[in-house]
């Protein structure tokens, strides 16, 4: 499988946003927390599907702008995954979403985008990375994992007004160049 990884711009506007994002989840992080370092088990649950909607934004922002990007990748021509990009409040390059076809994952495409992303904010001179997942997007927080990102922070209440995701907990992972 060859992986093909390209900018969006004004001819691939109409490309974002348009992957399947559903996921069978069958086990989450059991967070620990000493020494002020935070640790985690992986433990089995009851599986379930989980139903990722995006609502929709005006990503003509993101053409041409040195500090906001959306790559994606391709497969025989078609996308399959994107990563977008934004500056943090804190200088950081925020990964807003970073996602994968449900039919292509599990072949390197997300490990490619996310390389690509750091390379990026590299390039842009941020010092560093960061994102937000949930305790559980397992596949998602080992791939952070083995790229170098750190788990250095967690939110309890952050989906509680969400009655689907209400009792999930928000992940902040960093990676410091």
């Amino acid at each position: 499988m060859n992986i093909t990884l390209r900018q969006m711009d004004a001819t691939s506007l109409h490309q974002v946003d348009r992957f399947q994002r559903n996921s069978t989840v069958n086990s989450k992080l059991m967070l620990h927390l000493q020494d002020n370092k935070i640790s985690y088990s992986i433990i089995p649950v009851e599986p379930y599907e989980k139903i990722l909607k995006m609502d929709p934004q005006d990503y003509t922002t993101f053409i041409d702008n040195p500090k906001r990007v959306i790559f994606f990748a391709d497969v025989d021509g078609k996308p399959v995954g994107q990563v977008k990009l934004v500056p943090w409040w804190n200088k950081f390059a925020y990964i807003e979403e970073l996602t994968v076809d449900t039919p292509f994952r599990g072949k390197g495409i997300g490990h490619a985008l996310l390389t690509r992303a750091i390379e990026w904010a590299k390039e842009q001179g941020f010092p560093g990375v960061t994102l937000e997942t949930q305790d559980n997007n397992v596949r998602a927080c080992l791939l952070y994992e083995r790229s170098g990102f750190v788990l250095s922070g967690f939110d309890l209440n952050a989906y509680r007004n969400f009655p689907e995701a209400c009792d999930e907990i928000a992940l902040y992972w960093y990676l410091n160049f």
